[in-house]
């Protein structure tokens, strides 16, 4: 597995560890859309909750959140909208977890709840 890759799963573990912490229910992980990928899908009470994880060691490049474009968010958006008319779901919101450090230390978790 190279580098990024186990940063980027080492977060996505970080964040699910995050969101059961406050309560939420993870229905699914990496779920495929013809528009991209969903890294957490998760439910709290009656909303499906579209989480995008971003994962980063250092602040060289900018904070994690940082790295979410315009585009980006659009395929986020175009994301949500064909799971949630796939499958019923009136009330959802998409998230964004933004997580500094690496894996062996204590990340700082930075949550954005309805962030797009």
């Amino acid at each position: 597995m190279k580098h990024n890759q186990r940063v980027g799963k080492w977060g996505e573990e970080t964040a699910i560890e995050y969101l059961m912490q406050k309560g939420h229910e993870i229905i699914g992980r990496n779920v495929r859309t013809p528009y991209g990928e969903i890294d957490i899908l998760a439910r709290r009470d009656d909303t499906v909750i579209f989480v995008e994880v971003k994962t980063r060691t250092s602040n060289t490049m900018g904070l994690p959140e940082d790295s979410i474009t315009t585009r980006k968010r659009e395929h986020m958006i175009a994301c949500a909208e064909h799971y949630a008319a796939e499958h019923g779901i009136d009330h959802w919101q998409i998230d964004v977890i933004a997580i500094e450090g690496k894996p062996g230390s204590t990340p700082k978790v930075t949550y954005f709840e309805n962030a797009i």
